[in-house]
C-alpha cells in the first residue's frame, strides 16, 4: 500500500491558493471561474439544506436590506424575529420556546453554555459550572466550545488555554468499548456518565453536552437506541440540564426538524444553525424550555448574555424564508421517505469495496468510515491519508464531500460525511452516489498500488 510522503493533503487537497475560484451556483450545483461543474454532496459543511441561489431567499433578504437591515435587539423587536420564533418553538415542540439569535453554530453553544449556567446561577446553585461532554465530539471554535470537544486535531493547538470538561466515552454502535456489545452498550454508557458525575460532583455540574447525530468529529454517528433517554433522565434526576447540539444534524437534516424528537428525548436547551438559513446569511440559535427561561426570569430578570449581531434582522429574514420553503415544499417529510432509499443504495454501490467498514446515519446526514480491514473494522494507518485524498479526489471527480479523520483514536480513522439538499431531486442524488464510488474506487486502487 502506497503512504502520502511529505505534508498530509488538508480536506480538499492542496493549500488555499490552490482551491478553484467559485464563480456561481444553483441549487445543489457548483461551478468555478474555469467553468468546472461539481455536485454539492456535502451541502458545504452540510449547510446549504435548500441548495444555492434560490431567488425566494434572495429575495426576502434584499427586501428587508431595503427595509432596514439591522434593528438592535435591545432597542427594536422585528417582524422577522418575531416570525421566526413563532416557527422555530412550532417546530421544536413541548416547551422550547425561548431562544436567542446568534450568527453561527458556535455562539448557539455558547449561548447555550451560558444559558445553563444562568440557569443554576438564578436558582441559588452558583456551584454548578462544570459540564460534561464526549469524546469525539466537536462543538464549535470558540474557546468554550472546544473545550466541550473531544476532537484532538482541533484542540491541539489550543489545549493549554482550554475549559476543564468531564469526559466521557462516544456513543458510537459501530466502534463500542472492547468487552461491551448489542444492548449493553447503552447501560455501559450510563454507569459511565453516572462514574464522571460523581467523580465531578453531581452538585457541581451545570449539564452535559451531546449531539444526536456526530458530526465531523465521527462522520454522522447516530446515538443508539435508548441511549438519549438513559442519558437525560440520569441527569434530571441530579438536576443536571441536557443540551443537544443539533448544529447540524438539526433543523430538518435528519428526517425531523428537531433530531433530538427521535430519541424521544426533550432537552433543556437546543443549539441549532445550519439549516435554520441554509448558509444565506450566518443565523443560529439557543433554544431552551419556558422552565429554564421562568427561573432566569425570577433571578436577574432577562438573559444575560448577548452581542451586537444578536437577532440580525437580515439574517432572520434569510431564516423565515428558508423555513417557510422547507414547510410549503415538505421538505423535511422528503427527507424522512427518501433518506432510508437512498443509503440502501448507497450501501449497495459502495458493498464491493472491501475497505468500506459502515455506511450510516439518519436522513441526509450520511457517514462513510473506510478500514483498512473490515471484519476487524481495524482503521488505516494515518499516513495513508485516507480521507484528505478521498476529498481531493472527489473535487476532480465533481462532487464536493466532508472528508474527516481521526474518529478512532484521535489520529486513526478516516470518513466521508454526504449530506445533500432536502429538496435534492433523484437525479442528484444518483449523481452523488455514482460519483462517491467512482471517487473511492480511484483512491483505493491508487492506496492499493
Amino acid at each position: 500500500m502506497k503512504k502520502e510522503s511529505g505534508r498530509l493533503p488538508g480536506a480538499f487537497g492542496g493549500e488555499t491558493g490552490a482551491l478553484p475560484r467559485i464563480s456561481h451556483a444553483k441549487g445543489s450545483h457548483m461551478w468555478d471561474m474555469n467553468g468546472n461543474c461539481y455536485v454539492d454532496g456535502s451541502g458545504g459543511p452540510a449547510l446549504y439544506c435548500i441548495g444555492h441561489a434560490d431567488a425566494r431567499v434572495n429575495q426576502a433578504v434584499s427586501g428587508q436590506m431595503e427595509k432596514i437591515a439591522h434593528a438592535y435587539r435591545l432597542y427594536f423587536n422585528t417582524e422577522a424575529l418575531e416570525e421566526l420564533t413563532r416557527i422555530i418553538s412550532g417546530k421544536m415542540g413541548a416547551d422550547l420556546e425561548e431562544m436567542l439569535f446568534v450568527s453561527s453554530g458556535t455562539e448557539a453553544v455558547e449561548s447555550a453554555m451560558k444559558v445553563a449556567l444562568q440557569y443554576h446561577y438564578d436558582r441559588g446553585e452558583p456551584q454548578r459550572v462544570k459540564f460534561i461532554a464526549r469524546e469525539r465530539s466537536w462543538h464549535g471554535n470558540a474557546l468554550m466550545a472546544t473545550s466541550l470537544s473531544g476532537f484532538k486535531a482541533r484542540r491541539q493547538p489550543f489545549e493549554g488555554a482550554l475549559f476543564d470538561v468531564g469526559r466521557v466515552g462516544a456513543a458510537n454502535a459501530y466502534r463500542p468499548p472492547e468487552g461491551v456489545g448489542g444492548n449493553a452498550l447503552v447501560e455501559h454508557l450510563e454507569n459511565e456518565l453516572r462514574n464522571e458525575m460523581e467523580r465531578l460532583g453531581s452538585e457541581n455540574v451545570a449539564a452535559f453536552v451531546f449531539e444526536p447525530v456526530v458530526g465531523a468529529a465521527g462522520g454522522a454517528v447516530p446515538a443508539p437506541d435508548g441511549y438519549a433517554k438513559a442519558m437525560t433522565d440520569l441527569c434530571h434526576a441530579h438536576g443536571i440540564l441536557v443540551i443537544s447540539d443539533e448544529v447540524m444534524c438539526g433543523s430538518g437534516r435528519s428526517g425531523v426538524w428537531r433530531a433530538s424528537e427521535e430519541d424521544g428525548i426533550v432537552p433543556d436547551i437546543v443549539a441549532v444553525a445550519k439549516g435554520l438559513a441554509g448558509g444565506y446569511l450566518p443565523l443560529g440559535a439557543a433554544v431552551y424550555t419556558k422552565r429554564v427561561g421562568d427561573a432566569i426570569r425570577a433571578g436577574h430578570g432577562a438573559l444575560v448574555s448577548g452581542q451586537t449581531f444578536n437577532g440580525h434582522t437580515a439574517c432572520l429574514a434569510a431564516g423565515v424564508a428558508v423555513q417557510n420553503i422547507i414547510e410549503e415544499e415538505r421538505l423535511v417529510e422528503r427527507v424522512a421517505e427518501r433518506a432510508p432509499k437512498w443509503m440502501r443504495e448507497l450501501r449497495e454501490r459502495l458493498d464491493r469495496f472491501d475497505e468500506v467498514g459502515d455506511v450510516r446515519g439518519r436522513g441526509y446526514l450520511v457517514g462513510i468510515e473506510l478500514v483498512a480491514d473490515r471484519d476487524e473494522k481495524k482503521p488505516f494507518e494515518p499516513e495513508f491519508a485516507v480521507a484528505g485524498k478521498i476529498g481531493a479526489e472527489a473535487m476532480k471527480q465533481g462532487l464536493i464531500c466532508y472528508p474527516s479523520s481521526g474518529n478512532v483514536d484521535g489520529v486513526s480513522g478516516d470518513q466521508i460525511i454526504l449530506a445533500p439538499a432536502y429538496n435534492a431531486t433523484d437525479e442528484v442524488l444518483e449523481e452523488i452516489a455514482a460519483k462517491m464510488e467512482a471517487t473511492i474506487g480511484n483512491v483505493l486502487a491508487d492506496i492499493r498500488n
